[in-house]
């Protein structure tokens, strides 16, 4: 009898390496932001479902765009932000680029931190736009169910509840009502970039 040949006897592929599983491990790291950056940062990571750590991952990874901050930043105007203390989880790999960048470039390691999450303020942006056209939407298919209700009960009065099609057609509407409800939950769900005030922050 043949032997089952081992997983890495058929294909050929590297181990992943110690150092890079390690930096994979999540660590806490205490910043000090403005409440603004730390809104924009819980915002996102609600309204999307995403991490606040994968979110750190994504920015603090991007090492261009933290020299990008660090040449145009102004220490002046960030040194006079009142900011409070704030811990976060975030990845081995992260922390140690973000330490990397912040000591390259000579620039607090605050203050790549509030500017890199600044740039989530687009997704902010753009997502409450979004969420006045899915609202829009919701306000139409309202009506869309009504009609489709009465079509129902109407069609039930003629034909009779047992009857094939209104039998069919109830199942259609049962369908529908649920999918609206579920888009219901997304857009209720999505109050939270409504409610993200840019002034106050």
């Amino acid at each position: 009898m043949k032997k089952n040949k081992h997983p890495n006897q058929i294909i050929s592929l590297p181990g992943p390496s110690t150092s890079d599983l390690r930096g994979r491990q999540s660590v806490r790291a205490t910043f000090k932001l403005t409440a603004r950056a730390i809104s924009v940062l819980n915002t996102v990571s609600i309204h999307l479902g995403i991490k606040q750590k994968s979110l750190f991952d994504h920015l603090m990874e991007d090492r261009q765009t933290l020299h990008v901050i660090a040449k145009k930043l102004e220490l002046r105007h960030f040194n006079a932000m009142q900011r409070i203390q704030k811990t976060f989880v975030l990845s081995r790999k992260t922390l140690a680029s973000l330490c990397n960048a912040a000591e390259d470039s000579g620039a607090p390691r605050d203050a790549l931190v509030e500017y890199s999450i600044y740039r989530l303020e687009s997704v902010i942006s753009d997502e409450l736009k979004k969420q006045k056209i899915r609202k829009q939407i919701q306000s139409g298919l309202v009506e869309q169910m009504n009609n489709m209700k009465k079509m129902l009960k109407d069609s039930q009065k003629m034909l009779g509840n047992a009857d094939p099609l209104c039998r069919s057609l109830e199942t259609m509407v049962d369908a529908c009502i649920s999918v609206y409800n579920d888009l219901e939950l997304f857009i209720d769900k999505g109050k939270i970039i409504e409610e993200f005030d840019y002034l106050s922050s």
